[in-house]
């Protein structure tokens, strides 16, 4: 069983246990359920922000833990500063992360995706009742009908959805309602990383549909190579997160990437 596997059988067991402690129903009556959702794709559209998605991530099964101190309100109160949106991993046993989180960071006025493995439309409440504007459905973890009946009830309750591939074999599962599609450097099965895979599928994608590139990006110099390819949106989480001061650090960043461009 590799690392995608074991991530998914664990959250099957996670998804039955909270289904028991809250309803569909109960999450639907929540305050944040009925907020409008701000929109990621119009603002990485736009041009006019750092295109930048920074992630808030304490740990993960490749680099174990990466920061367990940064408060979540703190660093990303900076990354509102210039960030096209915020990445908040949701998924405690793997990532360290938790709803509370999300919910937390909701403070800020900007696009927040919801990072996890989505393997249920109840995870989709949960997202929109935590605050989230996004979520993240995984190519790899699901079946062509699974991603489109997921996209299309996140966009009934007005989310919007980014999907995730990393080969040629899972363009297949881009359909109508998803908004974004994003290529991960970083092999699920392996957790291998090289920035040849967004470079390499950039030309099979949807062309209005931002195309976003996803892990292994730890300088300016990357985010201009995959910016001149047609990129529109960076996720970019451990190069800030390893640091002692996670929203300096994503700030130093974005003057430097202000000014090479």
């Amino acid at each position: 069983m590799n690392i995608l596997e074991k991530i998914v059988a664990r959250k099957k067991e996670e998804v039955a246990a909270r289904k028991q402690v809250t309803s569909a129903a109960q999450l639907k009556a929540m305050p944040a359920f009925q907020r409008s959702c701000i929109s990621l794709k119009e603002r990485l559209m736009s041009g006019k922000t750092s295109g930048i998605i920074a992630e808030y991530k304490r740990q993960s099964p490749s680099k174990g833990v990466i920061n367990a101190s940064a408060d979540v309100v703190e660093v990303t109160t900076a990354y509102a500063q210039a960030a096209a949106g915020i990445s908040v991993l949701t998924d405690a046993d793997f990532f360290g992360g938790s709803a509370v989180d999300l919910m937390r960071a909701r403070v800020q006025e900007v696009p927040i995706l919801r990072k996890d493995f989505m393997i249920d439309t109840y995870q989709i409440d949960e997202a929109k009742a935590m605050g989230a504007d996004v979520i993240l459905l995984i190519a790899a973890c699901l079946s062509v009908n699974e991603v489109a009946t997921m996209a299309a009830y996140a966009k009934a309750i007005g989310l919007e959805v980014l999907l995730e591939i990393h080969d040629a074999t899972e363009l297949k599962h881009i359909c109508a309602d998803v908004d974004m599609v994003g290529v991960n450097n970083r092999n699920l099965k392996t957790f291998e990383v090289s920035l040849d895979t967004s470079l390499s599928l950039i030309q099979q994608l949807p062309k209005d549909k931002p195309a976003v590139t996803e892990s292994g990006i730890s300088s300016v110099e990357n985010i201009l190579l995959l910016e001149k390819a047609g990129f529109k949106g960076f996720l970019v989480g451990e190069n800030f997160m390893k640091t002692s001061e996670p929203g300096k650090a994503f700030l130093e960043f974005v003057e430097a990437l202000r000014f090479a461009r």
